[in-house]
């Protein structure tokens, strides 16, 4: 039997962005989310999206305060042909986790005085969420599965299995971000900044109590196709393996003496006490061998020979006995990182802004630790995990063809193609190949002074290969639509609420390893569904622009 891998391995919160590239979150407003398309704005919340444009707000201070409510499902299908519920390898078992994130703040201020303005920030820029599987996913399954067809193949006849697993991982990047720009002119503006990531990653949960039903009551007399602990399935195993192996030594020893003691090695096995026979011919078939017309000397050489055999079986039994023991995680991944960001502002008319921003990558490594000593084996206490984020270009256009309708559109591009996704500095797997695209268009339009309605789209194209994907992080293709008003409670205060849908292309990878010397394949698919709701508060405490 090969060694059982009972895989549980921590998912890439980080990887759940929920607008924006691999890692990083891009819906970072109420306004965002109404409008899909926050680029070149020069309101509040460009404090984020276009720093250098907040000077078109005029003199004074500002403030915006805003929060979304997240949801993400996501499911995995795998047809692995050893899981429950798999049949025969046609259907699908799915896997289901949930994303909450019922706080998602954005925060932001901004002076300005003269030609100058001085704006900081609070948002999670990556993660945001935590995700939960009530039932694991299949890298959490699949090891186990494996005992059916394995413990069969050994003759030891095995139709099902059981396990109790769950896993819940959480993650958020919250960035400080601190900018300063400057109007050189009333078409250009131009501003300088920094964010500081603060990374944290959690990860818990359990696989218990696994169970198989094998029929081998040599091992135990509770083994008869019924439900039992595979733990202790092999624990007994083991010692019924190491039981055979010292009687297999002592009666070798008997033989031996006797021989020593004047009786021919040809003499048949048959001319034994038959204690001595019986012994011998259930040992020896214990290890296949048929005990049939064979002498003592031949039948103590061959006992000699099985006892360690026995003894290898029992020391393997003992490993997949530890291997199907309980496991439990608690660990947590923490590290900082620097964002610099540049911002220029260009507006050719008081009708039209055009920016452009670029973020420099950030260098972000997490250090692992293991709470309680509860690593499950997978986990290392001071592991330093390499978790850059890329490096990011912002091109950005609002027109106002009418003073009653804004057109905004976006581009967006994420340096993902050389960046070190595999998270260890050791190895080089490339998962990406492209950098990731983000573009669309929304628009706005004033029903009347104070109500505006909103509608846009986003969409996405991954940068992320199949070697990025897989049951614990994926990416694909996107499609967001948002919509919502935005209304002036008074001159000072504007009220925004928004929500959007995306809508995810399917993803999907084939498997294939080798089980018992045979091929095996499989297919698994991967699938989202994101909802937000969104409402800020923006305050102007200055003169309109």
């Amino acid at each position: 039997m090969r060694k059982i891998l009972i895989i549980f391995i921590g998912i890439l919160i980080a990887g759940n962005s929920i607008a924006g590239g691999l890692v990083t979150n891009h819906n970072q407003s109420a306004m965002f989310t109404r409008m899909q398309n926050r680029s070149a704005s020069t309101g509040i919340d460009a404090v984020y999206y276009n720093p250098a444009g907040l000077t078109r707000l005029g003199e004074g201070f500002y403030a915006s305060l805003n929060n979304q409510f997240v949801h993400q499902t996501r499911t995995v299908g795998s047809n692995y042909p050893f899981l429950s519920g798999t049949g025969s390898g046609s259907s699908y078992k799915e896997y289901v986790g949930k994303i909450y994130a019922p706080v998602f703040p954005g925060v932001y201020v901004a002076y300005n005085t003269g030609n100058l303005s001085f704006s900081a920030g609070f948002n999670p820029v990556g993660g945001g969420g935590g995700a939960k599987y009530n039932k694991g996913l299949p890298s959490f399954e699949m090891g186990i599965s494996d005992l059916v067809p394995l413990l069969s193949n050994q003759k030891i006849p095995t139709t099902d299995y059981s396990a109790d697993i769950f896993f819940e991982g959480s993650s958020i990047y919250f960035g400080y971000q601190a900018n300063a720009g400057y109007k050189i002119s009333d078409m250009f503006s131009v501003a300088a900044g920094v964010r500081l990531v603060s990374a944290k990653n959690t990860y818990s949960g359990y696989l218990r109590d696994i169970s198989i039903n094998p029929d081998y009551a040599a091992f135990g007399s509770s083994y008869t196709g019924t439900m039992n602990s595979a733990s202790q399935f092999f624990a007994d195993g083991s010692t019924f393996l190491t039981g055979l192996a010292t009687s297999s030594t002592s009666a070798a020893t008997g033989l031996s003496n006797a021989m020593t003691g004047g009786v021919s090695p040809d003499t048949p096995l048959s001319a034994m006490p038959a204690s001595t026979v019986a012994g011998v011919t259930q040992l020896l078939g214990a290890a296949g061998i048929d005990a049939t017309g064979m002498n003592i000397g031949t039948a103590a050489a061959t006992l000699n020979a099985i006892a360690p055999v026995f003894t290898s079986k029992a020391t393997a039994m003992a490993g997949y006995s530890a291997q199907t023991q309980d496991i439990e995680v608690d660990v947590e991944e923490t590290g900082v990182g620097y964002t610099p960001i540049l911002s220029v502002n260009f507006s050719p008319s008081d009708k039209m802004d055009i920016s452009v921003k670029y973020e420099f990558k950030t260098k972000l490594e997490l250090t692992t630790k293991v709470k309680d000593n509860k690593s499950g084996g997978l986990f290392t206490e001071g592991e330093k995990i390499v978790a850059d984020i890329p490096a990011i270009l912002t091109i950005g256009a609002e027109v106002k063809p009418m003073d009653k309708l804004i057109v905004a559109a976006t581009m967006n591009i994420y340096f993902d193609k050389n960046l070190d996704y595999d998270g260890s500095k050791s190895i080089d797997i490339d998962m990406t190949d492209r950098n990731f695209l983000e573009y669309g268009m929304g628009l706005e339009y004033a029903l009347s002074s104070k109500l505006r309605a909103s509608a846009g789209w986003l969409a996405t194209r991954t940068s992320a290969n199949s070697n990025y994907l897989n049951d614990q992080r994926y990416s694909t293709n996107t499609n967001t639509f948002g919509a919502g008003f935005g209304y002036h409670i008074t001159p000072m205060i504007d009220l925004n609420m928004g929500g959007s849908y995306s809508f995810y292309d399917e993803g999907s990878k084939s498997y294939s390893k080798t089980l018992m010397e045979l091929p095996v394949s499989w297919n698994e698919t991967y699938n989202k569904k994101t909802w937000i709701v969104s409402i800020g508060l923006d305050f102007s405490f200055g003169k309109a622009k």
